[in-house]
């Protein structure tokens, strides 16, 4: 079972610090015995240990329970710099939903979600974090800081998100070419998107823009954020309906079995051309359904961190 369910008065994003202190909570117990075994506050991680090393630092404790030899990185050795990249467009902001909590997502709330639960990964490493927030303007920058003062700061920030967005488009690539300017070291590049409404030309900047990320020895995790019955699977009944382009206003009247097939197809191709393109350019890719997924997050989080 998905361990959000498993929580048993939701709280609202007013307190989005003990939301994402539940969900970290709940992830971390559910790890059991893997690489991320004993993550707290005392010491930064663990990394396998290589013949040949110091002894000094090998956790005989944890190789007791597992008979791996694993030693500590202690904080001085870790510093991460971590940047938040948040696409606040319309699209986002699907489906609508009045009064957002841990039970009652979207994506816009489900990324703010994740990115909070992050933070407190990084703040138990006592790392530093940062956020830009985007649409048809770049609505938000804060840079890689780890002091409480600005943690909090951001929190704030990543709260007021779930308020509703009114026809805004996204300008990733612009946005994501001004984010490189201003990252001066080496950082993990966290970006969460829906990807929608990219044409050809659109899809190609984006990733003209990832690869100056790449270019400059920053690591790079893009979560594509979707639904899965109904952006994905289009698993509407057969009642005619008007949909509505949320970032548009367009209006288009149809029955979902006349379109079902050929949508499912269209779409099915345009996640794989995302996809193809992020293995060739050494991207990691992460599609998320946001109903189910947010430990798929911080997994490929922590084992992304690794790398630093």
């Amino acid at each position: 079972m998905e361990f959000l369910d498993q929580i048993q008065q939701p709280l609202g994003f007013e307190r989005l610090d003990l939301l994402a202190k539940q969900v970290v909570e709940g992830f971390i117990s559910g790890l059991h015995k893997s690489p991320f075994h004993g993550y707290s506050s005392e010491f930064a991680e663990h990394k396998l240990y290589n013949k040949g090393e110091s002894t000094k630092h090998i956790d005989w404790k944890l190789f007791a329970r597992t008979e791996k030899l694993y030693t500590k990185r202690y904080e001085e050795e870790t510093n991460l710099r971590c940047h938040l990249i948040i696409d606040n467009s319309s699209s986002m902001h699907y489906p609508i939903v009045k009064n957002p909590s841990i039970d009652r997502l979207n994506k816009i709330s489900f990324s703010a979600l994740a990115s909070a639960s992050i933070m407190q990964l990084l703040k138990k490493q006592r790392d530093a974090v940062g956020l830009s927030v985007f649409s048809d303007t770049y609505e938000y920058y804060a840079s890689e800081k780890g002091s409480a003062r600005h943690y909090a700061m951001i929190l704030d920030r990543l709260s007021k998100l779930v308020m509703q967005s009114t026809t805004k488009k996204t300008e990733m690539s612009t946005y994501l070419h001004q984010i490189a300017e201003k990252l001066k070291r080496r950082s993990l590049v966290i970006i969460f998107s829906d990807l929608f409404s990219l044409e050809e030309k659109a899809l190609e900047e984006l990733f003209d823009a990832l690869l100056r990320l790449k270019h400059q020895q920053h690591e790079v995790i893009l979560f594509h954020t979707y639904d899965k019955a109904t952006e994905l699977d289009f698993n509407f009944n057969n009642i005619p309906k008007r949909y509505t382009d949320i970032e548009t206003g367009d209006k288009i009247d149809l029955y979902a079995d006349n379109v079902r097939g050929v949508y499912r197809t269209a779409l099915k191709a345009y996640f794989n051309e995302i996809k193809l393109k992020c293995l060739r350019y050494k991207i990691n890719y992460v599609p998320v359904d946001f109903k189910h997924e947010i430990n798929k997050v911080l997994t490929r989080f922590l084992l992304n961190r690794q790398k630093f």
